[in-house]
């Protein structure tokens, strides 16, 4: 990638996550323990992403960040009636957990919906439940799941509502979260599932 287009791809994901400037990089600072599984560095810190959050599961259970990071997560936030991307997206990150389950690392698949209108806590489970049987669907109300996409910095919004079909313009990221520690790293859609897993893989082994 060209010096050029790397500045440029920058610009457009600190747009993308609400202004924190991202800066792609090599390794990190040498007192961070994850620092040779970086691809990339936050202004700021990690701990400018991600935080606590109140959602409702597929069984209507409202449950916080504690009740559902309880190991290594992968997050993303999407929605059920996502045409195309969405479950590429997801489909990728649970194929991705299956190699980590292969390599003997449990990771648990996260699944956020920022279409609570449509996304039911049963549409949201039967979703995630398609795409892997340990996927943890999460739904909530408008004002949950804006405070979760704004403690994540992703950014969504919904075309208006002619049909049941409208669109929801959104972010495209996974946010790979740690218990006790929280969020550490965030993957792009273009990553295959082999290489998701190897970047995975490192921040287990270095918790």
């Amino acid at each position: 990638m060209s010096r050029q287009y790397a500045i440029i791809a920058a610009v457009v994901l600190a747009a993308l996550v609400g202004g924190v400037w991202v800066a792609t990089m090599i390794g990190g600072s040498s007192d961070d323990q994850f620092a040779q599984c970086r691809a990339s560095q936050i202004a700021g810190g990690s701990d400018q992403i991600g935080g606590p959050f109140e959602l409702v599961n597929s069984q209507g259970e409202t449950v916080t960040d504690k009740d559902v990071v309880t190991e290594p997560a992968l997050i993303y936030f999407g929605y059920t009636f996502c045409p195309d991307v969405c479950p590429l997206d997801v489909a990728r990150n649970a194929e991705a957990i299956d190699i980590l389950e292969e390599r003997g690392k449990s990771v648990t698949p996260v699944f956020i919906s920022i279409d609570p209108a449509r996304d039911t806590p049963e549409v949201v489970g039967d979703f995630a439940g398609n795409l892997h049987e340990r996927m943890i669907g999460l739904t909530g109300s408008p004002e949950q799941v804006k405070a979760a996409s704004q403690t994540f910095k992703t950014y969504y919004k919904a075309h208006p509502a002619e049909d049941d079909y409208y669109l929801v313009d959104h972010s495209t990221f996974s946010y790979l979260v740690l218990p006790e520690r929280g969020f550490v790293e965030f993957f792009r859609r273009d990553m295959s599932p082999e290489d998701m897993a190897d970047a995975v893989g490192c921040f287990v082994d270095n918790m």
